[in-house]
C-alpha cells in the first residue's frame, strides 16, 4: 500500500463520529440523511465526514434522488478491515437500519 493512501486512511479513521459512520455501514448502505439522527450534526458535517472517508477510498457513494447513499468499498485494505471487525454495529449506530 501506498504511504500517503495509508496516511489518509488511518486519519480518516481517527475520529469518534466517523468510525461510528463506518459502523452504520456494516450493515450496508445507507442515505447520508440517515447518519444525521445518528451523530446528532448537521447534514453538511455529516457530508463533510463522509467526505473524508470517501477520499481515503474507505467507502464509496452513489447519488439517488437528491440524496447520496453511501457503502463500504468491496475490498479495503486489510488495516481498514482491521478496524471494520473491531466495531460493533449494536454498540455504535443507532439509525435504525442496521439490525
Amino acid at each position: 500500500m501506498e504511504l500517503q493512501l495509508l496516511e489518509k486512511q488511518l486519519k480518516a479513521v481517527a475520529d469518534a463520529n466517523r468510525l461510528k459512520l463506518l459502523s452504520c455501514l456494516k450493515s450496508g448502505e445507507v442515505c447520508v440523511c440517515d447518519f444525521v439522527d445518528v451523530l446528532g450534526i448537521s447534514q453538511p458535517a455529516v457530508s463533510q465526514h463522509l467526505k473524508k472517508l470517501e477520499e481515503a477510498g474507505i467507502i464509496t457513494a452513489r447519488k439517488l434522488g437528491t440524496w447520496k447513499h453511501y457503502r463500504l468499498v468491496e475490498n479495503p485494505s486489510t488495516i481498514i478491515q482491521t478496524v471494520l471487525d473491531q466495531l460493533d454495529r449494536q454498540e455504535f449506530c443507532h439509525c435504525g437500519t442496521c439490525k
